[in-house]
């Protein structure tokens, strides 16, 4: 079910929530920077990484939260929030697939999510509509998989510690994917019957 925001949307740029979500978005070059330093012969900054992955997360919880309580929902906070998610998501697949800690089947099948969601806004865009608000369950499935991420990534070891993190990082990692193209393929759903409502009443 679709998340429906019952309060007021503005055009306001400069917001405390907005500046968290650009925040974010600035964090984005720096995290796969340091995730892939080993690649190319510098030292591990796998520590460095997860900090700055958490921060995002933390920024994530808050810059909603806080737009609601203070009512400083944008329109521009709207496109902010699930672009900072969606880079976060592919810069970390990009960073770990090319560590070799990411199988690359499980990276193909999350961005052939991305690639569907995509051609879905570009339907909605066809018709005169904007891109579907983030649902509940689109959250969820982004919060697993920002928790499997860092996890995995504690897993590139041989300590005991890597060994729990790997345990617990592909189970969110497995609910993650779930839910991410479950939520996608409700996408699927509410992009058809808009279309399909605009076909009749046209």
């Amino acid at each position: 079910m679709e998340v429906q925001e019952t309060r007021v949307q503005t055009d306001r740029v400069l917001t405390i929530p907005n500046i968290l979500s650009m925040a974010r978005l600035v964090g984005v070059p720096l995290f796969l920077w340091l995730i892939l330093r080993p690649v190319f012969g510098g030292p591990h900054s796998d520590g460095w990484a997860l900090l700055v992955l958490a921060l995002s997360g933390i920024s994530d919880y808050l810059d909603g939260k806080l737009a609601r309580r203070w009512n400083q929902i944008s329109n521009l906070g709207r496109l902010l929030d699930p672009a900072a998610d969606r880079l976060y998501i592919l810069s970390t697949l990009a960073g770990l697939t090319w560590r070799e800690i990411l199988p690359l089947w499980l990276t193909a099948v999350l961005l052939a999510r991305e690639l569907l969601l995509l051609v879905m806004v570009g339907v909605l865009r066809r018709h005169g509509y904007p891109p579907p608000q983030v649902n509940f369950l689109g959250k969820a499935a982004t919060f697993n998989l920002m928790y499997a991420f860092p996890l995995l990534l504690l897993s590139d070891g041989g300590s005991w510690l890597s060994s729990l993190a790997a345990i617990f990082g592909w189970a969110f990692a497995g609910w993650g994917t779930a839910l991410y193209w479950w939520a996608g393929i409700l996408y699927v759903v509410q992009v058809r019957r808009v279309v399909k409502a605009d076909a009749l009443t046209g």
